[in-house]
């Protein structure tokens, strides 16, 4: 597992830490490719990432009018749903930077047309993106978080999208939830230039642990699969890092 590892005192200073990453990321596509295309998380965890980005001087260090706003997943919800990933990330982030409604590429994910949506979803994205790795469409960066149950974007243990090689985007039932939801599947994480991974709290150090237990305990975490496929950076506060194996902890803190 190629990982860095970042561990800030508190979540307001690992979503400050983040979104230092996020801008020199940012600026990098920019400078080599004109234009920069990101995937952002929903749930709870980005909130803070999200408006720091958008609360000067940060807002002022991205060139918005080059920011390609994509999704990782999606509630089946409408989108002024409070659940909605795409509603959490207007109200904090993209109500508030000057980017352009036709680059902010929302998720639609109705419960009575869910495959229907996701195949649309990704055919958006190999419409839209260069190619990667495999032939998938390729995202500068995917912003990811963690569930206590290891699963990131919807990526859940146990459900059928564990096995999706082909597509770039898929439905999947998740039983535990009793819901249908979006996401994008292990090959476009693969292809993406970056994965950055945001956890916080002490809820999550248990399973954290187990992600970064050397040799991995199996059946594989979700999470720890994407961090197996390519180099992933995470960004961690410190209540979430209180288990880590001391190398992992040693590697990352500032």
């Amino acid at each position: 597992m190629d990982t860095t590892v970042n561990i800030a005192p508190d979540p307001a200073a690992t979503a400050r830490a983040a979104a230092a990453r996020w801008i020199e990321l940012a600026e990098r596509a920019i400078a080599a490719e004109g234009r920069f295309n990101v995937a952002l998380a929903g749930g709870s965890t980005p909130r803070r990432l999200y408006t720091a980005l958008a609360a000067e001087p940060l807002r002022r260090a991205v060139d918005w009018n080059r920011v390609h706003v994509y999704f990782g997943d999606e509630r089946s919800v409408p989108p002024d749903h409070p659940d909605s990933n795409y509603r959490m990330a207007r109200e904090t982030l993209l109500d508030h930077v000057p980017i352009a409604p036709e680059r902010i590429h929302p998720i639609v994910a109705r419960p009575a047309s869910i495959r229907q949506d996701a195949w649309a979803y990704g055919r958006l994205l190999q419409r839209t993106l260069p190619a990667g790795r495999g032939g998938m469409p390729r995202l500068h960066l995917i912003l990811l978080g963690m569930g206590p149950d290891g699963h990131t974007a919807s990526l859940f243990p146990d459900t059928c999208i564990q096995h999706e090689t082909s597509l770039p985007v898929a439905a999947v039932y998740v039983p535990r939830l009793t819901t249908w939801r979006i996401s994008v599947t292990y090959p476009v994480l693969a292809a993406a230039d970056h994965i950055v991974l945001l956890v916080e709290g002490d809820g999550k150090a248990p399973v954290l642990a187990r992600v970064f237990q050397e040799p991995p305990q199996p059946p594989l975490l979700p999470v720890r699969r994407v961090a197996d496929l390519r180099p992933t950076e995470w960004f961690l506060d410190a209540a979430a890092a209180a288990q880590l194996p001391d190398r992992a902890a040693r590697r990352g803190s500032p």
